[in-house]
């Protein structure tokens, strides 16, 4: 099969290489790819939201599957717009990809359908937020209605605080919406849960906990992810039946009775309290950095999953795991998730000795005349697989050490709840 695979981060990169693997590939073609993703694919540089210029590339290299990795592309209906023109795609339409593209679209979905999660209120003026504030007890969550890259949740611990965040949302800091969702503030431990799911069935596709704040000891303001690890040993057998049969079912129920049923990775995140999961977010593709840790685990070929989901039969495919851990931590860019520059050489990756248990990927980079630079805020992925988090954590900052950028930073306490 030629395949054409939609993103530039390390999610990508991560996938790139499980479908590098399969049998099945014959071409790869990445839109617009990365310094990582350039040497097992070809990379096309293109604006994914042109989706013009994309669906003529997708022709141009006799594409026979599109798996869409990140959310922007799918929230604006770029799976509707392929498989108009009559192109195998995976990843769900627009109507589905509001799961993620609008937190009030969310919530009014778990309201309707009984699902777990924050008391909440969608405002769309500052006397709604007073009168949601007045009510409830602090810290209180605000969160943009839209896309915000990661960035638009904020736990605000006073009054004047979520007045301050509201009237930033209202006078449209976020460009996707200038509506927000104030949420009682859920306290417990995040995990993320995994499915893949086609129109009539759905199979878990492993699970994950990330570490969003940028500091160590969970600190300082949110990104989009500063390492993670697999699998979520929070998530037994009895959460696992309640994530499935309290949130899971009836999504995709609700969906289907809606005539968009849900096709493509649903990442479900969530809160455990008590032993009872709640629904934090929705996110319609695989999580980053938490892909990397769940995909390096997959035994099944993942080209046979893509190809499977998108013909209707996921039901009869068998998706095998390694029992093996993975664990990924981010090096960043100094300054993210702030302000930082870009165009920074990266040398001594050539030092690092890949194999089976070690990988490196590239999320924020570019090749220019064979070198790599630095071009964004999360840079590369460490990532190492084992059967102990402690000694794989050890194994990851012995390679980025090997690096030695200068001009980047990483957490070295990721994994410290199960280490």
């Amino acid at each position: 099969m030629n395949i054409a695979l939609i993103g530039s981060g390390g999610r990508e990169h991560a996938i790139c290489r499980k479908i590098f693997e399969s049998k099945i590939t014959k071409k790869i073609i990445c839109l617009p790819g990365n310094a990582g993703t350039s040497k097992i694919a070809k990379n096309i540089i293109v604006d994914i939201l042109d989706f013009k210029k994309v669906l003529n590339i997708i022709r141009q290299n006799q594409i026979d599957l599109v798996v869409v990795g990140p959310e922007e592309p799918l929230v604006k209906g770029l799976v509707d717009y392929l498989n108009k023109n009559k192109i195998r795609v995976f990843g769900p339409n627009k109507y589905a990809s509001k799961l993620e593209g609008s937190k009030a679209f969310m919530k009014k979905l778990c309201k309707k359908n009984k699902i777990p999660t924050a008391n909440f209120k969608i405002c769309n003026n500052r006397s709604q937020v007073i009168r949601f504030i007045k009510k409830n007890n602090l810290p209180i969550v605000v969160k943009a209605d839209g896309l915000a890259a990661g960035k638009g949740v904020s736990i605000c611990k006073t009054k004047n605080q979520v007045l301050e965040i509201s009237k930033e949302i209202f006078r449209g800091k976020f460009k996707s919406s200038k509506k927000l969702v104030l949420e009682e503030f859920l306290e417990g431990e995040e995990a993320s849960y995994f499915i893949v799911a086609d129109k009539n069935s759905f199979k878990f596709f492993g699970s994950a906990q990330d570490h969003k704040r940028v500091r160590e000891k969970d600190k300082g303001p949110n990104t989009g992810g500063m390492g993670a690890y697999s699998p979520a040993l929070i998530i037994n057998k009895k959460i696992e039946y309640k994530i499935i049969n309290k949130i899971v079912k009836p999504t995709l129920r609700y969906l289907k009775q809606n005539k968009n049923p849900y096709v493509g990775f649903l990442y479900i995140g969530l809160m455990i309290r008590n032993g009872e999961p709640y629904l934090i977010e929705f996110n319609v593709r695989m999580g980053d950095p938490e892909c990397q840790v769940i995909i390096p685990r997959l035994k099944t070929d993942i080209v046979k999953v893509f190809r499977n989901t998108i013909s209707n039969k996921l039901k009869n495919t068998n998706i095998s795991w390694q029992k093996k851990k993975c664990m990924t931590i981010v090096l960043c860019s100094k300054g993210y998730p702030g302000n930082y520059k870009k165009n920074k050489v990266i040398k001594n990756l050539n030092k690092l000795k890949h194999n089976n248990n070690n990988f490196v990927y590239h999320a924020g980079t570019k090749i220019v005349n064979g070198v790599t630079f630095s071009n964004g805020g999360r840079v590369l992925n460490i990532t190492s697989k084992g059967s102990n988090f402690k000694k794989i954590r050890k194994k990851i900052i012995s390679l980025i050490k090997k690096i030695n950028w200068k001009y980047g930073f990483y957490r070295k306490d990721i994994g410290w709840k199960v280490i």
